[in-house]
């Protein structure tokens, strides 16, 4: 945020803060919102350029800390949906997610109910030995339901603490992609009527605007409950997640940095924040 170094904060300024805050993805509503209560704290509170600069931190830090949702005290097997479209890297998130609890001392097991590809299938194989994790399983074409009921059913008789289950990315068209994780939920509550008790979002940070449509829509179908934003290495900003708080109320959980199993953090509102201004 160079342009604020200055001590005078003109119009000229401003507009060219709202130009860099939607060229990193941050949103055309959001980053109006922002403008908007940067400007009003700086009319009232006379800031100068850097006051301006921390004041704009703040609020951004203000839209990302959305609270987690409550844990659960049910009994295990702790039931983990992932979702999220092709491409965005939900398996090598899955198996980062995996690795950090087997290192927290916890039980994993790994429900592959994407059955529409076999590619899905033998990923998540793979990825299970890499973690050391058993993967459940069916043929190709099976049903997704049924890979989950057969998960849980197996994760209650060994006693596991988690089930994290993998689902399909795309199918023919949305609406079938979104009955079809909505079948799975369903499935997952017969056998405990609280799961799934965390749906987390796979996000690829390069998305840009589109992710805030994915977040949208499988929220609205399957009640998302934290985001992974994956990929957040090289050049990707990952601006969208602001627009994605403030409109959603959704709250981004970890962060991907990299293909390497431990390239996984916690996400941190504040160091996120410096990031996407430097």
């Amino acid at each position: 945020m160079g342009l604020l170094e200055g001590k005078s904060v003109n119009d000229a300024v401003w507009d060219e803060l709202e130009e860099l805050l939607i060229s990193a993805d941050v949103g055309v509503g959001t980053t109006e919102k922002l403008i908007s209560r940067v400007r009003q704290r700086a009319a009232d509170e006379k800031l100068g350029g850097p006051q301006v600069s921390a004041a704009l931190k703040e609020e951004m830090v203000r839209i990302l800390s959305v609270p987690p949702r409550p844990p659960t005290d049910n009994p295990p097997p702790r039931v983990i949906l992932l979702v999220g479209v092709n491409g965005s890297g939900k398996t090598t998130s899955i198996a980062k997610l995996a690795r950090k609890l087997r290192k927290e001392g916890q039980s994993v097991l790994l429900a592959a109910a994407d059955t529409f590809r076999a590619a899905a299938i033998d990923q998540l194989k793979k990825q299970g030995e890499r973690v050391g994790v058993e993967v459940i399983a069916h043929q190709p074409g099976a049903d997704p339901g049924a890979v989950v009921y057969d998960a849980l059913q197996a994760a209650r008789s060994r006693k596991i603490d988690n089930v994290i289950i993998d689902t399909a990315g795309r199918l023919h068209t949305k609406y079938n992609l979104m009955e079809e994780l909505k079948k799975v939920r369903r499935v997952a509550a017969k056998l405990d009527a609280a799961a799934p008790h965390e749906v987390i979002l796979v996000l690829d940070a390069t998305t840009g605007q589109n992710g805030l449509t994915q977040a949208r829509y499988f929220t609205e179908a399957v009640g998302v409950t934290g985001i992974f934003l994956a990929k957040l290495d090289g050049t990707a900003k990952g601006g969208i997640v602001l627009a994605i708080c403030d409109e959603l109320a959704v709250p981004i959980q970890l962060i991907g940095v990299g293909e390497g199993l431990e390239d996984m953090v916690t996400f941190d509102a504040g160091a996120f924040v410096e990031a996407l201004c430097s």
